[in-house]
C-alpha cells in the first residue's frame, strides 16, 4: 500500500498559517513545565504584579474589576477590539479572554489548596493558552461575562474563608509557596496590570485616529 503523504510539506505554507503555528507552539511548549526560571525572574514578575495593589483592599479591587473592564471595552468596535498593537502583542479582545481564563485557573488553584494543602501548582504558558483557546476568535463581551461570573464565584469563596484558611498554600512551579491570601492579592494586581495594557492600546488607537 502506498504511504499517505502529508497534506502540508512546505515550510512556507506552515509559516503562512497562524492556526498551524499555534498547533506547533502547543506541541513544542505545551508540556506543563515551568515557563520562568524559578528565582529572580519569577520573583521580579510577582513583585511587579503585587505592587499594583499594595496597600489597597484587594477584595474590593477584585469586586470592582468586572465593571472597570466593562468600561474599558465599552464603545469599541470589533475591529478596535481585535487590533493588535504589535504582531507579538495581544489585542484587547485577547486580553479580556485571558482574564476570563486566568480567573478559571485561579479558582481551581484555590480550591485545590483548600482541599489538599501543600499541593503542587502547575504553571501554564499564557501564549499557548491564547492559541489553544482561540482568544482571537472569542467575542469580548462573552469573555467579560465569563470573567464576571467566575469572579463573583471566587469572591464568594474568599469571603467565606476562616482566618486560618487564608494561610493554606500550594507550591507554584515558578513562584514557590503561595497561600490563598497571596493568590487573592495576585488576582487584584493581575487585573490592574492588564487594565493598564488595555488603556495603553486605547490611547495608541486614539493617537492613530488624530
Amino acid at each position: 500500500m502506498q504511504a499517505i503523504k502529508p497534506l502540508i510539506t512546505s515550510p512556507t505554507i506552515l509559516v503562512a498559517s497562524r492556526e498551524i503555528q499555534c498547533f506547533l507552539q502547543i506541541r513544542t511548549f505545551g508540556d506543563g513545565q515551568a515557563l520562568l526560571e524559578p528565582g529572580e525572574a519569577a520573583a521580579a514578575y510577582k513583585a511587579k504584579i503585587l505592587s499594583y495593589q499594595a496597600g489597597a483592599d484587594f477584595l474590593a479591587l477584585q469586586a470592582a474589576a468586572p465593571e472597570k473592564l466593562a468600561s474599558l471595552i465599552a464603545g469599541l468596535s470589533a475591529e478596535e477590539l481585535a487590533r493588535r498593537p504589535a504582531p507579538e502583542k495581544w489585542s484587547i479582545q485577547e486580553i479580556v479572554a485571558h482574564l476570563a481564563d486566568d480567573e478559571l485557573v485561579g479558582g481551581y488553584r484555590m480550591r485545590m489548596i483548600l482541599s489538599s494543602p501543600g499541593t503542587a501548582i502547575q504553571a501554564f504558558d499564557q501564549d499557548v493558552w491564547a492559541c489553544a483557546g482561540r482568544y482571537n476568535k472569542i467575542d469580548a463581551s462573552q469573555s467579560l461575562e465569563i470573567f464576571r461570573v467566575l469572579r463573583r464565584a471566587n469572591l464568594t469563596l474568599l469571603r467565606s474563608l476562616r482566618t486560618d484558611e487564608w494561610e493554606l498554600f500550594g507550591v507554584h512551579a515558578e513562584r514557590g509557596i503561595e497561600s490563598i491570601r497571596d493568590i487573592a492579592m495576585y488576582f487584584a494586581g493581575h487585573d490592574i496590570n492588564h487594565f493598564k495594557q488595555i488603556e495603553s492600546i486605547r490611547e495608541t488607537q486614539w493617537e492613530a485616529v488624530e
